[in-house]
């Protein structure tokens, strides 16, 4: 996580020549879009400027940085995407695609730590089911606590009480069991007719 220190940074000054040379002025080096594209991956905040004219040119190049990534087989854009982007230049909702491309470009980085874990826990489905069963355990017990109306309410030492508390060995399959035989018992009381 970047500290505080690191946001106030004013981002790295690059400066492109007519000859198409990249110069960082924070290195006082020649780099390569391969190198701004490693500096994008690093986090680390830039500017490319038109070394003649200072004309703030970093969107080209960092379209070029993906036009170049795209061209090396490194298909992250579909075809029916960029279809859609260029339909959009001069349509009329076009100054709100960069908004909502930003929006959920950012929700995407924000979850991406969550999305790798569950990209892990496909690797691993069985974790992923046993999770998954105890939650529809829960959900199932929820509703079923919805259709007993005296469920958790049993007098002590009624005929319907509650199992002692101390058992602790029962598994969720066997209170589950328990429980549908108490639902049983109510509604083969609420169906018996008298004689």
């Amino acid at each position: 996580m970047a500290d505080k220190n690191d946001s106030d940074k004013k981002p790295i000054i690059i400066k492109k020549y007519a000859n198409r040379r990249l110069y960082n002025t924070a290195t006082s080096s020649y780099v390569t879009l391969d190198h701004l594209s490693q500096m994008v991956k690093d986090g680390t905040e830039f500017v490319v400027r038109d070394a003649k004219s200072g004309d703030d040119i970093t969107r080209s190049v960092l379209t070029h940085i993906i036009v170049e990534e795209e061209s090396k087989g490194q298909n992250l854009l579909p075809i029916s995407f960029l279809r859609h982007l260029i339909s959009f230049y001069g349509d009329s909702l076009q100054s709100l695609v960069p908004r909502y491309l930003d929006y959920s470009m950012q929700s995407f980085a924000r979850n991406q730590e969550q999305m790798r874990h569950y990209m892990q826990d496909a690797m691993d489905p069985f974790g992923q089911f046993e999770e998954m069963g105890n939650q529809n355990m829960a959900l199932f017990e929820n509703a079923m606590k919805m259709f007993t109306p005296f469920y958790g309410k049993e007098e002590e030492g009624g005929e319907g009480a509650a199992a002692p508390k101390n058992q602790q060995s029962e598994t969720p399959i066997d209170e589950l069991r328990s429980k549908l035989d108490k639902i049983q018992n109510q509604l083969d009381k609420l169906t018996r007719t008298p004689d």
